[in-house]
């Protein structure tokens, strides 16, 4: 089916276009909720004369979105729920949920305004899109944690509760081994200067020897029989 644009529709195109549909998405979203009229004639004739109006209307609710936009991006939404230690929650966080949360804080949202893909089933924080006009989206950070504590150490860190926990565990396990592994050093240094001694008192003791037992030293000429000293002097 063929229709006229009377505001921005992602992925379809811009206000006045006119582009072809499907004609259920046409017959049950786009028509009902005014957002596009049938590409006839006399529709074409109506949206010329109305374009400026139609224009106007849209900047201003543009602006007023834009305004909203800059409220939500100083929102902090937690939500407190329950979950196992692995992080899953007991249940999921929707959209409805979200639109509940907002609103909550000050700025009201409808439902269909959050564009979730799919239920947040984890803690966490997890940036979710919500659509204020067609021209217009803001990021909101939602905020999953088990208790206050929690959803602030997650803000802080950047990470999820879980994830913290797991660089916890990891950094007090590094430590522990850069510890054994400090100790096994120091026991090989005290070993390797225990046997540098022994090596030292056994060179020492063989170099003692060896000079005990030199030809030239006074307990080598002692050693020297009688009967040759006689004979050596008898012949001189």
């Amino acid at each position: 089916m063929e229709i006229i644009l009377l505001e921005r529709i992602e992925k379809l195109g811009q206000m006045g276009e006119i582009v072809t549909v499907k004609s259920g998405y046409a017959r049950n979203y786009l028509l009902p909720k005014k957002k596009a009229l049938r590409a006839t004639d006399a529709s074409r004739a109506q949206f010329e004369s109305q374009r400026t109006q139609l224009e106007a209307e849209n900047l201003k609710r543009r602006s007023e979105a834009e305004s909203v936009a800059t409220k939500i991006e100083e929102l902090n939404i937690s939500m407190i729920r329950q979950a196992g230690d692995n992080g899953q929650l007991y249940g999921s966080v929707s959209g409805r949920d979200i639109a509940d949360s907002i609103s909550a804080a000050g700025v009201t949202v409808a439902r269909g305004q959050v564009l979730l893909d799919r239920p947040i089933k984890e803690l966490g924080l997890n940036p979710i899109r919500v659509s204020l006009h067609p021209e217009v989206q803001v990021e909101v950070l939602i905020n999953v944690a088990r208790t206050d504590d929690e959803a602030a150490a997650q803000l802080e860190r950047g990470l999820s509760i879980t994830d913290i926990e797991d660089a916890a565990e990891a950094a007090e396990l590094a430590v522990a081994l850069a510890e054994e592994a400090l100790a096994v050093a120091d026991d090989k240094d005290a070993e390797t200067e225990a046997l540098d001694g022994l090596v030292d008192d056994e060179v020492a003791e063989r170099i003692a020897a060896d000079a005990d037992g030199d030809d030239g030293s006074p307990e080598a000429v002692a050693e020297v029989p009688e009967d040759d000293a006689a004979n050596e002097s008898n012949n001189s």
